[in-house]
């Protein structure tokens, strides 16, 4: 599965690679914000001469992965909230992958980022090499990239000195670049070092990609139409049937739920969500499982299971809008928190993932890999997008102008995104609920390139308006612990 070795290493790409290991130096010692995506710009380029060198034309699902790694990485600049941010970055780390191999089956969509780690000794000798041939000659690229270095080192060490010696140079110097003091050096060049081998990885894996797609699985023993269709059909009974108690139930209001199940609203939404996620889950392994071993050989056996498994998804998709439904009630009773949401989020994920199983049933399952792949990037990035933290924080101040009941424990655990949306509650509520996240930023501004979009309106937000409240005051007031007995 392994492509030829590469050709010489572009000096292109030993220029890109060099920015990149600076850029992470400098940029990345201070946190995790707008500066991922500087970084990543090189890195890129990097990939893409190393490609272009090998011979290798960019498509456009590869331009479409690149694109929208880079995408996932607005992400921490936008959002403090770091789970977000953190599901971004793996996704981008994913897509960037894709990119790189240009996978199309699905164990290439699977094993694609490992080819990233294999890459990681070999970028290194690779990139050596190249180093070496181009140091050693008077012409060329070898004296660029030493003067470059050389006048790298020599700013970096006067500058610091100056920045030492006069407080107004350092100020100066402050606003300008990052900081390069030598009170953090070890860190910093471990930055470099992890910068420059990421680089070095990405450009190897690019020009001389593992051909992930050569792995082939084989099909099962196709089954008789009896064997293989029975147990479904029986599947597809029983969800018809649940499906009918719920959209006679569930979707009948209050006084349905009441009367039927003798439970509360709330409780009835909370008896059965957990259940009808691992159901959807366990739908979708079935499916699997069914077209490994389903018949294939005659017209009539791939109607059959055309119309078996197209009925099987959209019973399905009746017990996402189940299940969705479910936590919405719930949600309406006790409030918004992150493993609601959260939950809320893989549930629609996967009924999207049903949707495309059905329309790769009409037209082809070729593309149906890197249409999973995609709708999962999708929904990452429109995750960060929308704030998790300030819809939670939203939600909860609509319903406490409702019942007067707020969980001031649950909003310590919020990140500065939720501080435009608490901004909105009304004194001592505001202060009691935004102190806490306001402790936790502190006075000290972090640089421009470290710096969140949510961050920065939050704290604009405190400096016009401190929260201020008398001692005790916050651990006073409703609190409805009932909404904290299902995070």
């Amino acid at each position: 599965m392994r492509a030829g070795p590469p050709g010489p290493v572009p000096t292109a790409t030993l220029g890109c690679v060099l920015v990149t290991g600076l850029l992470s130096m400098l940029l990345l010692g201070d946190g995790l914000a707008l500066n991922l995506l500087i970084v990543a710009v090189p890195a890129t380029l990097a990939a893409y001469f190393a490609a272009r060198t090998a011979g290798r034309r960019p498509r456009p699902w590869s331009l479409t992965w690149a694109v929208g790694g880079l995408a996932l990485l607005v992400v921490p600049a936008l959002r403090d909230a770091g789970w977000p941010s953190f599901l971004a970055i793996v996704s981008s780390v994913a897509l960037a992958s894709l990119a790189l191999h240009g996978c199309r089956t699905w164990p290439g969509v699977l094993l694609s980022p490992l080819g990233i780690f294999d890459s990681i000794l070999r970028g290194l000798g690779w990139g050596w090499r190249g180093v070496r041939e181009r140091a050693g000659g008077a012409r060329g690229a070898g004296p660029v990239l030493r003067a470059v270095a050389v006048a790298v080192v020599l700013l970096l060490v006067f500058g610091a000195l100056f920045a030492g010696a006069d407080a107004a140079f350092a100020d100066l110097l402050g606003e300008l670049i990052p900081d390069a003091s030598l009170s953090g050096s070890p860190w910093r060049v471990l930055l470099l070092i992890v910068g420059v081998v990421g680089a070095l990885a990405a450009a190897h894996t690019a020009a001389a990609p593992v051909r992930w797609d050569r792995l082939v699985v084989k099909r099962g023993r196709a089954r008789g139409r009896v064997e293989w269709a029975l147990p479904l059909i029986v599947l597809n009974v029983l969800f018809a049937a649940f499906n009918a108690v719920q959209l006679t139930v569930l979707f009948g209001g209050y006084d349905s739920v009441l009367d039927k199940t003798g439970l509360s609203y709330a409780a009835y939404a909370r008896q059965g969500f957990w259940q009808l996620l691992l159901a959807t889950l366990l739908t979708l392994l079935v499916i699997v499982f069914a077209l490994r071993w389903a018949p294939r050989d005659d017209p009539r056996d791939r109607r059959l299971v055309r119309a078996v498994l197209g009925t099987l998804c959209a019973l399905t998709l009746v017990v996402v809008a189940s299940a969705v439904r479910r936590m919405d009630m719930y949600v309406e009773a006790y409030g918004l928190t992150r493993l609601r949401i959260s939950v809320v989020g893989i549930e629609l994920w996967l009924g999207a993932i049903i949707l495309l199983i059905m329309a790769a049933g009409v037209w082809g399952a070729r593309w149906l890999p890197r249409a999973v792949a995609a709708s999962a990037a999708v929904g990452v990035l429109a995750f960060g997008l929308l704030s998790p933290d300030g819809l939670i924080a939203e939600r909860n101040v609509q319903r406490y102008e409702e019942t007067g009941k707020f969980d001031f424990d649950y909003t310590r655990q919020l990140s500065a995104d939720a501080v435009p949306a608490l901004d909105k509650l009304p004194e001592p509520q505001r202060s009691c609920a935004i102190k806490p996240i306001a402790d936790g930023l502190g006075t000290e501004r972090g640089p421009w390139y470290a710096t969140s979009l949510g961050e920065s309106r939050a704290r604009r937000i405190i400096e016009a308006r401190p929260p201020s409240v008398a001692p005790g005051v916050c651990g006073t007031g409703s609190v409805d612990t009932s909404y904290s007995s299902y995070r």
